[in-house]
């Protein structure tokens, strides 16, 4: 882990994965704890893991967990690229209700750290995209939930391809009231 940045969205990073690379391949190291906690990032205990493979333009998002099962993400893309956003939605917050997005791909080895209190989705950009997550919480359906994709001003510069009827059945940011302080 190097090169962490804090985003404009206070409480989330964007950093460099170690990678290393001959003529076997790539070897690329996606967590180390003491790194994070140097870096500033919170206590990260990783609770569960799982990836989604994507097609080229899917856009799949902005999905988040309420409390009391609240959790925090650190997303790469080990394969292909995405276009991956982050919303924040803690209400006292100075920047409730803005985004931001940057490139992850598996040539840039780029990390988001996204804190409780904040959505996520992104966009492939390749023909397959892989997005890797690691969580600080186990998936709880009943607080699962999201704020559709086109609800909250983003430009995503395509149209959502294969939308699953439940992010389509997300409701706008100005809908949601938010239980994030």
């Amino acid at each position: 882990m190097k090169n962490v940045q804090e985003t404009p969205l206070g409480g989330s990073f964007i950093f460099d994965l170690f990678a290393a690379e001959d003529s076997r391949g790539t070897f690329v190291k996606t967590f180390n704890h003491t790194a994070c906690i140097n870096a500033g990032i919170p206590e990260f205990t990783i609770r569960e893991s799982y990836y989604s493979l994507s097609q080229k333009d899917v856009i799949r998002g902005m999905h988040f967990q309420l409390p009391p099962h609240p959790l925090a993400k650190i997303v790469f893309c080990p394969v292909g690229a995405i276009l991956d956003v982050l919303l924040d939605l803690r209400k006292s917050s100075p920047t409730y209700g803005r985004y931001f997005a940057a490139e992850l791909s598996a040539t840039n080895h780029k990390a988001f750290y996204i804190p409780e209190g904040f959505a996520h989705g992104f966009r492939a950009l390749t023909d397959v995209a892989m997005t890797y997550y690691l969580v600080s919480r186990e998936y709880a359906p009943s607080v699962d939930t999201g704020i559709h994709a086109s609800g909250f001003g983003f430009d995503w510069g395509t149209e959502a391809r294969n939308i699953s009827d439940r992010d389509a059945s997300f409701i706008t940011l100005k809908d949601f009231d938010s239980p994030f302080a």
